[in-house]
C-alpha cells in the first residue's frame, strides 16, 4: 500500500497547484487594494526603491549606517501601509501570501522532511485507492442502528441482552471519538462474526477523518504484508519505509480481523513491535477480532496478550449475525 511514483508525482503536482493558486489570489488582492487605496502601491514602490538605494550605498560606499537607515524607513512605510489597510476595513495580513498549511507553506516539506499535511494527503490517497471512503458513506454513526439486536434473551454472564450490550459499546465508541484529543485510549473489539465490530470501526474512522485526524485502516493480513515487504523484499524502498512509519505514527490505527493472518514468529514479533511502538508514542489503536480471549492467548505470545489487556478497553460483542438478519430482511417480500 506504499505510494507509487505516479502517485507521489500526483501529490507534488497538487502542491504546485496550491502554490500557483496562492500566488494568483495574492495578485488579485494586490490589484484590488491598488485600485481602492493607491497610496499603498506608492508605499510598496518606495519600499522596493529604498531597498535598492540602500544596498548600493552599502556595497559602493561601505556605509554601515545604511542598514539602520533602511530599517527605520521600512518600518515607517510598513506601519503606514498597515494603518491604511485597517482604516479601510482590511485585515493586516491581507497583502501577505495565504497558505492552506502555514507550517510548510504548501510545499509538503519542512527542512527536507515530509510535513504532517503531506502524510495526511498520502493517507487520503490510499483511502481513495482502497475505496474505503465509499464504505464510510454508508457505514457511520448516522446509519448505525440497534434494531437488529435482540432485546429479550439475556447473556448468562453479563445479564444484558445483545441490544443492551451493543448500546453500551456504541456509547463507548462515541465517547472514544469525543475524548480522542484529550485521552490516549485503545479499544479491543472481540466476539462472533457479523455483529457490528467492523461497522463500528468504520463509524469511528469516519468521525476522526472528518476532523482532520490521520487514520489508517488495515486488515491484519494487509498490516503484516506491509511489514513483510519492508523487511524482506524492498528494504531500500523509501515509499514502503514511509508507509511503515505512517502505520506507527498515525493518530489512529485500526487493525481489522486480527487472527485471520497466518500466525508465526514473524507476525508475532511485528504485532508486538507495532503495538508497543504505538503505545510508547501515545498513539491510539483499535483491534477487531473474531477470536475468543482463550484463542488470543493461545495464538499470540504472552507479552502481546499482556500488552493488549493492560492497555486496551476490551469490548465483547455477542448476539445473532446482524449481516444475515439485514440480508433476510432485505429479501423478504
Amino acid at each position: 500500500m506504499a505510494l507509487k511514483n505516479s502517485q507521489f508525482d500526483l501529490l507534488m503536482r497538487s502542491y504546485n497547484q496550491k502554490q500557483l493558486k496562492n500566488k494568483h489570489e495574492l495578485d488579485k488582492r494586490i490589484e484590488e487594494i491598488y485600485q481602492k487605496i493607491p497610496r499603498i502601491q506608492e508605499i510598496n514602490e518606495e519600499i522596493a526603491s529604498a531597498s535598492i538605494v540602500q544596498a548600493k550605498e552599502m556595497l559602493l560606499k561601505g556605509e554601515t549606517s545604511a542598514l539602520q537607515t533602511l530599517r527605520e524607513k521600512l518600518t515607517k512605510l510598513s506601519q503606514e501601509r498597515a494603518d491604511l489597510l485597517k482604516l479601510s476595513g482590511y485585515p493586516s495580513d491581507y497583502l501577505q501570501m495565504q497558505y492552506e498549511c502555514s507550517d510548510c507553506q504548501d510545499t509538503g516539506f519542512i527542512h527536507g522532511e515530509k510535513c504532517h499535511c503531506f502524510k495526511q494527503a498520502v493517507i487520503e490517497m490510499l483511502y481513495t485507492q482502497s475505496n474505503l471512503k465509499e464504505i464510510l458513506k454508508t457505514e457511520n454513526f448516522q446509519t448505525f442502528t440497534l434494531k437488529y439486536y435482540d432485546n429479550i434473551v439475556k447473556n448468562e454472564i453479563t445479564g444484558k441482552t445483545s441490544y443492551e450490550n451493543t448500546k453500551d459499546i456504541l456509547l463507548t465508541c462515541q465517547k472514544f471519538v469525543k475524548d480522542f484529543d484529550t485521552q490516549n485510549q485503545n479499544l479491543l473489539f472481540y466476539g462472533d462474526i457479523g455483529i457490528g465490530k467492523t461497522f463500528l470501526s468504520h463509524c469511528i474512522a469516519k468521525e476522526l477523518l472528518e476532523t482532520s485526524h490521520s487514520v489508517i485502516y488495515l486488515s491484519a493480513t494487509e498490516l503484516f504484508e506491509s511489514f513483510s515487504h519492508h523487511s524482506f523484499e524492498q528494504e531500500n524502498d523509501s515509499d514502503l519505509g514511509d508507509f511503515v512509519s505512517y502505520i506507527l505514527e498515525c493518530e489512529l490505527l485500526i487493525i481489522d480481523d486480527l487472527g485471520t493472518e497466518l500466525s508465526n514468529s514473524f507476525t508475532n514479533s511485528k504485532l508486538f513491535y507495532c503495538l508497543n511502538e504505538r503505545f510508547s508514542r501515545k498513539r491510539s489503536t483499535i483491534i477487531s477480532t473474531n477470536l475468543t480471549l482463550d484463542f488470543i492467548i493461545t495464538i499470540y505470545s504472552e507479552r502481546i496478550f499482556s500488552r493488549i489487556f493492560s492497555n486496551y478497553i476490551a469490548l465483547k460483542f455477542y448476539g445473532d449475525d446482524i449481516r444475515l438478519k439485514k440480508k433476510l430482511s432485505t429479501n423478504r417480500p
